[in-house]
């Protein structure tokens, strides 16, 4: 019975030393914490630097071009791609930011983007000239509906039902804006045939110049973020090639088109208003230098259409600005037109995260077969 028990006991004891062994000797490693997003990839940061630079961005164009009659619109955004370069020059030889040294290859590659931007920024100027700040930024929503079929045809995006339900409040806050202006101006100059006249006139041509300005933002999103992932450009590469191959197109420009004589140089820089006119120049090309970088870093990070709709939903601050600082007039129509626009902006943003926790499908009457833009833009590089 001894010899019994020392043999069970003997046999307990090797077992709880087998186990021992097969059982590991230290505690199971915890789980290690999932990588935080870095700054220059994480969406929120370049989203909110575009929100702010827009808005700097539009209200300084509005000051310069609308508080002093100013008509030299080549001449300031020459001034603003020279100070662009130059700001951004000085950052590289400080050892503060990195970029490609110039290329011609790249640069012929590049070049459509540019004249694109140019024609971006121009016709822009141009429709604030005519337009106030709440009946600008209204209608440029209606951009976000050509990036989304753009998106469709170039890079195998889809559109939604909700989408497509947020483009047609965009369309009504633009009808009604446009329906709002008229109506102002029937009101304070009805008296008054010619002067009437006159003010339908001049909203048309800045409802015009909005449909160019819409027409060449669209293709500037799309072209840029296609170039963007042919050619790797960061961000300081983009604004670096951008506004340098701006400077010479804008000087020509300037010189053959635009009013050079004596008379006109002295209506846009009177002598009592001259040193305020330049120092807001320079201040609106400093803002540039945002506007340029933002943008593209918020392309680059987010998606062209993820971008437009952060310019959608930017809209309302940019529109309260035009109502504060200048004469914006504060109507019922205008202020509903404000009001559908951001809701309109809402409504797409909600779109776009219902359809990114979907199964991509396709949602327009005639769908190509869906396809990631990274996927379409890898296979496009492949090709080059």
């Amino acid at each position: 019975m001894a010899d019994d028990k020392k043999r069970d006991d003997y046999a307990i004891e090797m077992t709880d030393v087998s186990r021992s062994k097969d059982q590991p000797m230290h505690s199971p490693r915890p789980p290690m914490p999932m990588p935080m997003p870095t700054t220059s990839n994480n969406p929120v940061i370049p989203v909110l630097s575009y929100c702010g630079s827009s808005i700097l961005m539009t209200v300084t164009n509005k000051y310069v071009l609308s508080g002093f009659g100013f008509n030299l619109n080549f001449l300031l955004l020459c001034v603003q791609s020279i100070v662009c370069v130059v700001a951004i020059q000085l950052c590289k030889s400080s050892g503060i930011i990195t970029y490609r040294d110039f290329n011609t290859d790249e640069a012929r590659k590049w070049f459509p983007v540019s004249l694109l931007l140019i024609g971006t920024i121009y016709t822009s100027t141009k429709a604030l000239q005519f337009l106030s700040i709440p009946v600008y930024t209204i209608f440029k929503n209606l951009t976000i509906i050509l990036i989304a079929y753009g998106e469709v045809l170039w890079f195998g995006g889809s559109v939604t039902g909700m989408a497509l339900f947020s483009f047609g409040l965009m369309v009504l806050s633009s009808v009604i804006a446009a329906w709002a202006d008229i109506q102002h101006v029937l009101t304070n100059y009805g008296h008054s045939d010619s002067e009437a006249s006159a003010k339908v006139s001049t909203l048309n041509a800045g409802y015009m110049w909005m449909l160019f300005n819409c027409l060449c933002s669209a293709a500037y999103v799309l072209g840029m973020r296609k170039r963007i992932k042919l050619t790797n450009f960061k961000d300081f590469d983009t604004m670096f090639y951008n506004n340098v191959l701006s400077i010479p197109i804008l000087v020509a420009a300037s010189l053959f088109v635009e009013d050079w004589s004596s008379t006109n140089i002295a209506g846009n820089f009177p002598p009592l208003q001259r040193n305020r006119i330049f120092m807001a120049m320079i201040f609106s090309g400093l803002s540039s230098v945002f506007i340029s970088y933002t943008s593209a870093w918020c392309v680059r990070v987010t998606s062209s259409t993820t971008y437009s709709m952060v310019g959608a939903l930017n809209k309302l601050p940019i529109a309260l600005s035009g109502l504060i600082f200048f004469d914006a007039p504060v109507t019922l129509p205008s202020v509903s037109a404000i009001a559908v626009g951001f809701v309109s902006g809402i409504v797409y943003a909600l779109a776009k995260v219902k359809q990114s926790s979907k199964p991509k499908m396709g949602g327009l009457p005639t769908t190509s077969q869906p396809m990631s833009a990274s996927s379409q833009s890898a296979r496009d590089s492949f090709k080059s």
